[in-house]
């Protein structure tokens, strides 16, 4: 067999593999309805194309001292997401930020 054609094949097959990246979405708690359908819009696009996708939402100043509001804006997006999807993992206080990684089910 040829060294170059075995090179070539083996090159073909590191390209023919997709990496999952995990895309990032930054939110607030105070961020309006149409603002918020855009993320979510953008979150199911990054879910089609096989990635997944962290959602982060950033608390300043007196914001922290009601963090529920940030959850149901959470829930609200769970409820947005229709497609199917794994929430791997769930929306969780860590500081001044809540984070949530939903990843696209497996078929």
């Amino acid at each position: 067999m040829d060294y170059g054609k075995y090179k070539y094949q083996m090159s073909k097959k590191h390209t023919a593999r997709k990496t999952m990246d995990v895309k990032e979405v930054k939110i607030r708690p105070q961020i309006t309805d149409h603002d918020l359908q855009l993320k979510v819009r953008n979150i199911r696009r990054f879910l089609d194309d096989g990635d997944k996708a962290k959602v982060t939402m950033f608390f300043r100043g007196r914001e922290i001292v009601r963090p529920e509001i940030g959850m149901k804006l959470f829930d609200r997006i769970l409820e947005l997401l229709t497609d199917k999807f794994n929430v791997e993992q769930s929306p969780r206080l860590e500081g001044k930020s809540i984070t949530m990684v939903v990843a696209p089910s497996s078929k």
